[in-house]
């Protein structure tokens, strides 16, 4: 099982290294390839463009039958991200039902730079970043932008990334949601727009569709410009 599994990160590896996809990157950090880490970049023509975030992610001898599991080191304040312990919080990888052996490391990693800036809604792990970008839009983004100088990170038991100078990492001490949000309070009054209300994840279609996207090298819609 484990020599299985090791074969078909193998080959995921090399697939993620030709397609060589814009702001994701990703390399074992132990010999089994049982152990990764990864970077990824926001969507461009998102306000996350230009944030790096950086990810560990954990398989076990029975992938591809089971999903990894996967934190941000770099804890954004998003809905879909546990602030306390990084956890990304996707149908597919929290439900086995609704995982497939289709999916690859590519697969997942692009799906996570989708979720920044396109956030499922439904049943949040962060509520109040969830509460925040519904009530208001403007807010939650000066919210996200203002934090990512100072961002909670993981600290225990955290892999060792290479060292790479074109890579941006910031490092500081994390910090309670009451002291940011009254950081920010008086900023900003506009209301969420309503895409965010519909989650391009849940469509099982989506992510094959822009997996095909950004091997074609297309630009991304309208509808994840967040400006």
């Amino acid at each position: 099982m484990h020599r299985r599994a090791y074969f078909l990160l193998e080959r995921d590896f090399q697939e993620l290294k030709e397609n060589n996809f814009k702001g994701i990157t990703a390399f074992p950090v132990s010999e089994d390839l049982m152990e990764w880490g990864a970077n990824i970049e926001g969507l461009q023509n998102t306000f996350w463009h230009g944030l790096f975030f950086q990810l560990t992610i954990n398989f076990t001898s029975q992938y591809n039958f089971v999903p990894p599991i996967v934190k941000f080191l770099t804890i954004p304040f998003h809905p879909n991200v546990d602030q306390n312990t990084g956890r990304a919080c996707i149908d597919f990888l929290d439900d086995p039902d609704k995982w497939t052996t289709s999916y690859t490391l590519s697969s997942i990693l692009l799906a996570l730079q989708v979720m920044l800036s396109n956030p499922a809604l439904e049943n949040p792990v962060n509520l109040e970043a969830a509460q925040m970008l519904i009530k208001d839009e403007s807010l939650y983004k000066q919210v996200v932008l203002g934090l990512f100088n100072q961002p909670s990170e993981m600290t225990d038991n955290s892999p060792e990334f290479p060292k790479d100078p074109d890579k941006l990492t910031r490092s500081t001490k994390a910090i309670s949601f009451n002291d940011y949000y009254k950081t920010w309070s008086g900023i900003a009054t506009s209301k969420a727009t309503e895409y965010y209300r519909s989650p391009w994840l849940e469509d099982p279609n989506f992510i094959v569709e822009y997996y095909k996207w950004k091997k074609a090298e297309l630009k991304h819609p309208k509808e994840w410009n967040l400006k």
